[in-house]
């Protein structure tokens, strides 16, 4: 239950002044070097299935930390259980109407920057200036270290060593994802975590050792961060970064499609002074079942199986990044940059692209401009700087939309080159039986990545054919003076 994030770099286009060229993209991608599996109840998935489930005694025990608390409500509306998908979700004691309360979980159970600030591990964090998400990884190592004489212990117990998450996957299991976005994107969260452990393991950990009396490695670093990312609810971010016990048991499901939360933050008790985490049911459940919620209905496949290692049979999560870029060393750098800056835009823009959907509104105006030179350079001129771009948002030239097809399709020609297998293979191999969620996975997001690359070339590739019968700026221009009839026809005005 966490954000992700996914980048991947079209390099710009390079325009003579002159004579421009077709330019070239091509794409950056560093070599190989949440948590959440696909499970055997079809369209849901547990935040814990790569791990085995606690022991009976470490629910048993739970369960009593729970109850004593009242974060369960004090109804029994749900219990914690393994469920046939791996690891623990949350189970219906009883027939549960739509909007039933699951859990009130008090503040006192929270790990976020308070629960920081008020352990033994508040003065050395409050020194380092540190970032929430970093704080609170710290407090759960420390608890952890702590074993049972921790206030968490009970808690702490049921938590999974690791997830399907991708940042948990072995290099072999990461080449089946060569190629990828999903497979820079893990690459670079990881790069960041190992930044921001050796930050910490330097003014931190090493500083205090009485805090940390045990080695602390990257992996339990990197453990504490899938944990934050796999089990922080998604509104939960920033500064607001909170760990919610019992309710992030809580599991996801496909078939919850509103976007109405399933939670809030609210007073209890005498003029509302005591604040609790009140979790509630999306759906109407019967006994015995059970209860999930929608995680995000925002997020690619990608992003999925690297928050919580798990992903969906579903074409509208099957997505693309396409990021362009104006060159610094474009003879028309400045004034392109200033374009786009006045139109809310900068040197860099993403444009996420999904499996079915249309192409973003702003990309081929943002694409035009970064292919514009040539006869059609006068358009950067400043007289035209406050109506450039609702040119742009119009065909320019047919030398410059050729090239923006040009630029697309040689992208993805070697974007769609650098995976190992075709569509057809993999759409093969998803029919088969008994597939590895970590392998189902990297199937899914690899096939849905190709399908969207597929998708942008027919687009350019129609878009080429068209070209001979499109209007161009000069047209329009024409026609505006009354130069040109609305058939194109070129009228003459006679004395």
């Amino acid at each position: 239950m966490a954000a992700a994030i996914h980048h991947h770099h079209l390099l710009p286009p390079r325009l003579l002044s002159v004579h421009p060229q077709p330019p070239r993209l091509r794409l950056r991608r560093p070599l190989p070097r949440r948590a959440a599996a696909s499970g055997a109840a079809a369209g849901t998935s547990s935040s814990t299935a790569a791990a085995p489930p606690p022991t009976d005694a470490a629910l048993q025990e739970f369960r009593r930390w729970v109850s004593s608390h009242g974060a369960d409500a004090g109804a029994g509306a749900a219990a914690p259980a393994a469920v046939p998908e791996g690891g623990l979700g949350l189970v219906a004691a009883r027939d549960l109407p739509r909007g039933e309360v699951l859990a009130e979980v008090p503040k006192k159970l929270w790990l976020d920057a308070d629960a920081v600030a008020a352990s033994d591990l508040g003065g050395a964090v409050g020194r380092g200036g540190l970032r929430p998400w970093v704080a609170v990884a710290l407090l759960l190592l420390r608890e952890a270290a702590r074993g049972a004489g921790s206030p968490w212990a009970p808690y702490l117990a049921i938590l999974p060593r690791q997830t399907d998450s991708t940042i948990f996957w072995s290099e072999e299991e990461l080449l089946e994802i060569q190629g990828t976005q999903l497979l820079s994107t893990t690459m670079g969260v990881k790069e960041y975590v190992q930044s921001e452990f050796e930050s910490v393991e330097a003014e931190i950990i090493s500083e205090n050792r009485e805090l940390f009396p045990g080695t602390v490695t990257f992996n339990d670093f990197l453990w504490a961060f899938g944990i934050l990312r796999s089990r922080v609810f998604a509104e939960l971010r920033g500064d607001k970064l909170a760990l919610i016990p019992f309710a992030d048991l809580v599991n996801h499901s496909d078939d919850i499609t509103s976007k109405e939360s399933s939670w809030e933050i609210k007073g209890k008790g005498l003029f509302g002074r005591d604040v609790v985490f009140s979790l509630r049911t999306p759906v109407n459940v019967k006994s015995g079942e059970q209860i999930y919620i929608q995680y995000d209905l925002d997020k690619s496949n990608a992003e999925l199986a690297l928050d919580y290692g798990f992903t969906e049979s579903n074409s509208s999560r099957d997505a693309y990044t396409l990021t362009l870029e104006i060159s610094e060393s474009d003879p028309f750098y400045d004034d392109k940059l200033d374009i786009a800056e006045l139109n809310g835009m900068g040197e860099t823009a993403y444009f996420d692209i999904v499996l079915g959907e249309s192409l973003p509104p702003q990309m081929l105006p943002y694409l035009r401009l970064l292919c514009l030179g040539g006869t059609d350079a006068f358009l950067l001129e400043a007289l035209f700087r406050n109506a450039v771009w609702g040119h742009l948002e119009l065909p320019v030239s047919q030398d410059n939309e050729e090239a923006i097809c040009q630029v697309i399709r040689n992208a993805c020609k070697s974007a769609l080159g650098a995976y190992h297998t075709t569509i057809e293979e993999d759409e093969e191999l998803l029919g088969s039986e008994n597939l590895q969620p970590r392998l189902q996975i990297a199937v899914e997001v690899r096939a849905g990545e190709k399908k969207v690359l597929q998708q942008i070339d027919d687009i350019f590739k129609q878009r080429e054919e068209e070209l001979d019968g499109l209007e161009y700026y000069q047209e329009r221009r024409l026609k505006d003076i009354g130069l040109v009839g609305d058939n194109g026809e070129i009228i003459f005005w006679e004395s």
